[in-house]
């Protein structure tokens, strides 16, 4: 499985961005994939999950993101809204097989500027 980010940029405080993880490969063996983000100095945390058509949202950024999928394209979505200099950070996909984040795209950067 291949996971190809997109859509990181620049921003002002509560401005909005689109970010897409387009998947290839073997992408029906997947059935959870996520976006997690790496702020400078910090830990790789989860942001958002999709497992089997259901969204789950972090609560650090609930109400503010969602996470959605198009199987059509094989594409994870994550909308990004009233953004925040704190939720600058690279931004990755990835996709689970079993219990393990086995698969992971190569990150889009996402600068929040005040």
């Amino acid at each position: 499985v291949q996971l190809q980010a997109s859509g990181g940029g620049l921003v002002q405080t509560g401005g909005s961005l689109r970010l897409s993880c387009a998947a290839s490969g073997r992408t029906y063996s997947i059935h959870v994939m996520g976006w997690f983000r790496q702020a400078p100095g910090k830990e790789r945390e989860v942001v958002a999950t999709w497992t089997g058509g259901r969204p789950n949202i972090a609560d650090t950024v609930k109400g503010r993101f969602a996470v959605s999928r198009d199987s059509a394209k094989n594409t994870l979505y994550l909308e990004m809204n009233g953004l925040k200099p704190e939720d600058t950070a690279v931004y990755y996909c990835a996709a689970r097989q079993g219990t393990n984040w086995a698969f992971w795209g190569q990150g889009t950067l996402v600068t929040v500027s005040s």
